[in-house]
Order: C-alpha cells, then structure tokens, then sequence
C-alpha cells in the first residue's frame, strides 16, 4: 500500500515520525517533501507542487496532520477528488467543533483520528491490511 501525508511546514518532524513507522511496517511514502529546503524560484515551486500533486494520485491513502496549510488544504481535495482513502489526524478532537471544522473533514471517506500518533499508525496500520 502506497502513502502520501499532508501537513504544515511546522509539522515536519511529526510527518518524518509517522512515515518511517509507516515505512517499517511495510508502507510505501509515494513522495517525501520533508526533504526540500530553502525554495529559491518559482519553478522549483512549481517542480514540488507537481510531484506532490502525483505522489496524491499515485497513493492508496492520504493521511492529513493538523493543523494543516493551504497546501495539505489543496493535497485534501486531491485525494477527496480521486476517491483516495484519508486519514485526518488532529491530537485532539478540534475537526468537530463547528465554529472551526471543515465542511469537507465530515465527508464519508474521511477518517477522522484523534489520539497520540502512534494510535493514528495502528489504525491506519489496521484498516489498510485487511
């Protein structure tokens, strides 16, 4: 099974933690963006957002870490658009209060997680093997 995750630039570590405990247990990341730096040009802007953009299409799941950007906002609706199994993932149960929650983290292949991050790898560990 293939993964993308989507996440904030101030989620990095927590993104790095949770695809290599995907990875050990037989995962496949379809593309890591942890690993770019300093972005010095629009067209290596552009070169990132079409790898991400394929990395969402190429994958079985996407897993969303909140809080999130503008950026895993858009890799959302990819995967929402491509019929793509999500794992929305928030320490706390903040996607549920209504002054602040998404239309869209309510839809039926949304799976929303709460909980420490390695309660998200054993669902997401879980459901994908059966």
């Amino acid at each position: 099974m293939r993964f993308y995750i989507a996440a904030s630039l101030n989620n990095r570590d927590r993104v790095r933690y949770v695809s290599k405990e995907l990875k050990v247990r037989g995962f496949i990341q379809t593309y890591d963006w942890t690993v770019n730096e300093k972005i010095a040009t629009l067209e290596e802007l552009r070169e990132i957002g079409q790898k991400e953009t394929n990395a969402v299409m190429e994958s079985d799941f996407v897993v969303v870490l909140l809080p999130a950007g503008k950026g895993s906002h858009i890799e959302l609706g990819i995967a929402i658009g491509n019929r793509k199994k999500i794992y929305l993932y928030s320490s706390d149960n903040e996607v549920d209060n209504l002054e602040t929650t998404s239309t869209f983290y309510h839809l039926p292949e949304i799976q929303k997680c709460f909980g420490t991050l390695d309660e998200l790898i054993d669902r997401i560990d879980s459901n994908q093997k059966v």
